[in-house]
């Protein structure tokens, strides 16, 4: 997968990238606004990791976001399963030397309707924690919906923190679809 954005390109992970991952994804600043998914220290072997998961995925629905020939972040979707199979989790992280440049905005604003159409989700929700406004703000520039605060949702890095629940919904075109089946069948 390959998009241009004006301030960075996301593009699929490479193995060529562990050196660029390491360097940026290994930072307390960086790990301190995402889940315990992401460790810290971030080390070579955890780069490895991350690769083998991509290349067990049948498509690849994480991607990096490359500045100036370099990967310099990451972003993605987990995608539900079941009667949640229309909706994903979306999320992102960027190396800190790029933060306030506005290329997260840049690099959301191209993903979150691209991963809507290529894996027909109806909505995406992002999770940030309280401690964290321009990760919101982000997400507001992209459209996404301040929903809701699961109030001590969170523990991380010693504190109990809010979490501020987002999410951007489009079933317009699950709903035509879903119509103009319905009317066919009928």
């Amino acid at each position: 997968m390959q998009l241009a954005c004006s301030k960075c390109a996301i593009r699929d992970w490479s193995p060529a990238d562990e050196a660029d991952l390491v360097r940026h994804a290994d930072n307390r600043n960086i790990w301190r606004n995402l889940t315990h998914m992401f460790p810290h220290p971030y080390t070579a072997a955890d780069a490895h990791q991350w690769f083998a998961t991509l290349a067990a995925m049948p498509e690849p629905t994480h991607w990096a976001i490359e500045v100036d020939g370099h990967a310099v972040g990451g972003i993605g979707v987990s995608i539900g399963e079941g009667v949640f199979s229309k909706k994903a989790d979306f999320g992102y992280w960027l190396g800190e030397p790029y933060w306030g440049r506005g290329i997260m905005t840049d690099a959301a604003s191209a993903v979150a309707p691209y991963a809507m159409e290529r894996f027909g989700l109806c909505r995406l929700e992002a999770a940030v924690f309280a401690w964290n406004p321009a990760s919101m703000r982000v997400l507001e520039r992209c459209g996404f919906v301040r929903e809701g605060i699961s109030r001590a949702g969170v523990f991380k890095d010693g504190q109990i923190i809010d979490e501020i629940d987002y999410a951007l919904v489009d079933c317009g075109r699950l709903t035509s679809a879903s119509s103009r089946l319905t009317h066919t069948l009928g």
